[in-house]
């Protein structure tokens, strides 16, 4: 008897990327406090050819979304879960900055997790070096 193949949400979304000829996409991680070298590597990344996806709001600038502290801690949450969308997004990770904090090594486990290569601008804190 043969069984049908099972195809992943995954494997319809890199067919469908595979399809449509889109170029690589970049998820850039890090910690906010590196929010000027991301915009940096956005640049560089762009340049080369490939999409890039990158954190779009640093909770430790003033903002009038995030000055209520309730909100705020709810916002980050939403925005972790939409930055472990854009990795799952992603064909690879490119982490900026020579810091690594707890959200930052959370991310790489999940790229990780995924098989998604995790490139540093500073290879020397990569937690599995």
């Amino acid at each position: 008897m043969s069984y049908p193949q099972v195809i992943t949400p995954a494997d319809k979304l890199a067919e469908a990327k595979k399809q449509l000829g889109f170029p690589r996409i970049v998820a850039i991680c890090g910690s906010t406090r590196f929010m000027a070298e991301m915009a940096e590597a956005d640049v560089r990344e762009t340049e080369a050819g490939r999409i890039v996806v990158k954190p779009g709001c640093d909770l430790k600038s003033p903002h009038a979304l995030w000055s209520d502290p309730v909100e705020a801690q709810a916002l980050k949450v939403r925005l972790d879960e939409l930055h472990r969308s854009k990795i799952l997004l992603a064909d690879e990770v490119l982490v900026v900055g020579d810091y690594i904090g707890d959200s930052t090594r959370a991310e790489i486990a999940y790229a990780r997790s995924l098989g998604r290569p995790v490139r540093f601008t500073h290879p020397e804190v990569d937690p599995d070096a």
